[in-house]
C-alpha cells in the first residue's frame, strides 16, 4: 500500500448486510440528497441524448455527444483532484451542483426560445462534462468523510447503490417526462431537482483532513497522486479493469438512443425503458456486492474481470437480436456487470487511500473510468454509423474479451 493508506482493516462486504455507514446522521442526510441530484443528472442524460437523436438523427452524433460530455474528465479531473484535496470539501460540493443547476437552466432557456440546435447540444455536453471533471473527485471525497474509516466500504456500497437506483428512476421519470410534457418542460423540472441536495449540503458536517506542514505544491500534489495510483499493483489492477468495463460496456449504453429508435422505433418512451433497465441491472449488481462474500483484493478483481466477461457477450448479443424484451433484458445485464466492475474497482481503491489524497487518486480511476467511456461511445458511435450495430458490438465485445483474458492470465 502507498501512503495515505486508511488505518483499518480491509472489511469484507457481504457477511451480512453492511448498514454500518448509516449510523452517521451526516451520510444519510448526504444519501437523501444526493438521489435528487443524481435522478435530475440521469433526467438530463436522456434529454440530451433524446435531442441529439430527434435533432439529427445521427448515431455518430449521438456518440459525439457523449463523448464530449465525458472527455473533460479525461483531462481535467486529475486538476479538479488537487484542488479538492486543497479544498473545504463541503464548499466544493455546493459550488459544483450550483453550476450543474445553472447550466441546465440555460438548456431550458435555449430551448424556451425556440433556438435550440445541433451547436447548443454540443455546447452544453462540453460545459456540463468541464462540471462532472470536478464532481467526480468531490463526490469520492465527500461521502467517506461523513463515516469512520472501517465504515468506508460501506459507505461506497451505498452511494453506488444510490447511484445506481437513479439510473433506473432517472431514465425512466425522464423518458415520460418527454413524452408527457416535452424536452423543454422536462429541462426545467429537471433543473430544479438539485435544490434539495444544496440544501442539504448546506448543514453537512465533514470530517477535517490534519493539515500537512510539508506539503508540495500543485504540482508536487499531482505527481503524487500519480505515485499513489499507479505506484500501488491493486489499484493498477482495478484502473486496468475500469479502462476496459468502461470503454465497452459502459460505452455500448452510451448509443441506446439509436437502438431504442434507430433499431426498435421505440422514441423517448423506449429509450427511457432501456436506460432504466440499465439502472435496475445496476441496482442488482449493488445488492449483490453487498450480500457477497468476496473479500477485496486480488480473487475480488479476478471474478469482477469474469463478471465483465459475460457482461461483453451479453453488449455482443444486443447487436444481434431482432427482439425488443430480449433487448432490454441484455441492456440490464451489460449494465450489471459494467456496475459490478466499477463497484468492486472504486471500493479496492478507497480502502487504499487516505482522506488526505482521496481527491487526487480518485480523480483518477474517474479520468479512466469516465474518459473510457467517451472514447468507447465515440468510437461504437462511428462505428455504428458506418457498420451497423451487430458488427460494431460483436467486434468491440472481441476486442474486450482478449484483453480481459490477458488480464485475467497475468494476474495469476
Amino acid at each position: 500500500m502507498g501512503p495515505g493508506t486508511c488505518a483499518a482493516e480491509p472489511q469484507r462486504i457481504g457477511q451480512g448486510v453492511n448498514l454500518s455507514a448509516l449510523k452517521s446522521r451526516d451520510f444519510r442526510l448526504y444519501l437523501a440528497g444526493n438521489l435528487f441530484s443524481l435522478n435530475a443528472m440521469w433526467m438530463l442524460r436522456i434529454i440530451v441524448g433524446w435531442l441529439a437523436w430527434d435533432l439529427t438523427g445521427s448515431a455518430s452524433f449521438v456518440g459525439l455527444i457523449a463523448f464530449a460530455y465525458f472527455l473533460p474528465t479525461l483531462f481535467l479531473g486529475p486538476f479538479f483532484g488537487v484542488l479538492t484535496d486543497r479544498s473545504d470539501v463541503r464548499r466544493a460540493a455546493i459550488l459544483v451542483q450550483s453550476l450543474f443547476l445553472a447550466a441546465a437552466l440555460g438548456l431550458w432557456l435555449v430551448q424556451h426560445l425556440g433556438i435550440l440546435g445541433a451547436p447548443h447540444l454540443l455546447a452544453y455536453s462540453l460545459a456540463s462534462g468541464v462540471i462532472m471533471s470536478a464532481h467526480g473527485p468531490v463526490r469520492m471525497s465527500i461521502a467517506p468523510r461523513l463515516v469512520t474509516s472501517r465504515d468506508i466500504p460501506s459507505a461506497v456500497n451505498f452511494t453506488s447503490l444510490t447511484y445506481n437506483v437513479s439510473r433506473m428512476t432517472g431514465p425512466a421519470i425522464g423518458g415520460w417526462a418527454i413524452v408527457q410534457i416535452g424536452a423543454g418542460p422536462a429541462t426545467l423540472a429537471t433543473a430544479l431537482c438539485y435544490s434539495p441536495f444544496l440544501l442539504a449540503l448546506s448543514i453537512l458536517r465533514v470530517r477535517l483532513v490534519t493539515a500537512n506542514p510539508s506539503k508540495p505544491g500543485f504540482l508536487g500534489d499531482l505527481v503524487e497522486g500519480a505515485r499513489i495510483a499507479f505506484g500501488d499493483s491493486g489499484i493498477r489492477a482495478a484502473l486496468a479493469l475500469s479502462a476496459v468495463a468502461s470503454t465497452f460496456m459502459l460505452g455500448s449504453l452510451e448509443i441506446l438512443p439509436v437502438i431504442a429508435d434507430g433499431v426498435f422505433a421505440k422514441g423517448a418512451a423506449g429509450l427511457g425503458l432501456l436506460t432504466a433497465s440499465a439502472g435496475l441491472g445496476a441496482i442488482i449488481a449493488g445488492l449483490g456486492l453487498v450480500l457477497m462474500p468476496l473479500a477485496f483484493g486480488r480473487s475480488r478483481l479476478a471474478v469482477a474481470a469474469a463478471v465483465s466477461m459475460f457482461g461483453v457477450a451479453c453488449m455482443a448479443g444486443l447487436g444481434q437480436t431482432a427482439s425488443w424484451p430480449v433487448a432490454i433484458g441484455l441492456v440490464a445485464v451489460t449494465s450489471a456487470s459494467a456496475s459490478a466492475s466499477a463497484i468492486v474497482c472504486q471500493s479496492e481503491i478507497q480502502t487504499r487511500i487516505g482522506d488526505e489524497t482521496r481527491g487526487r487518486v480518485m480523480s483518477i480511476w474517474a479520468s479512466v473510468a469516465i474518459g473510457s467511456s467517451a472514447i468507447g461511445s465515440a468510437g461504437l458511435g462511428i462505428g455504428v454509423e458506418f457498420l451497423g450495430l451487430g458488427v460494431t458490438l460483436a467486434s468491440g465485445a472481441a476486442v474486450a474479451g482478449l484483453l480481459l483474458t490477458a488480464g485475467l492470465v497475468r494476474r495469476r
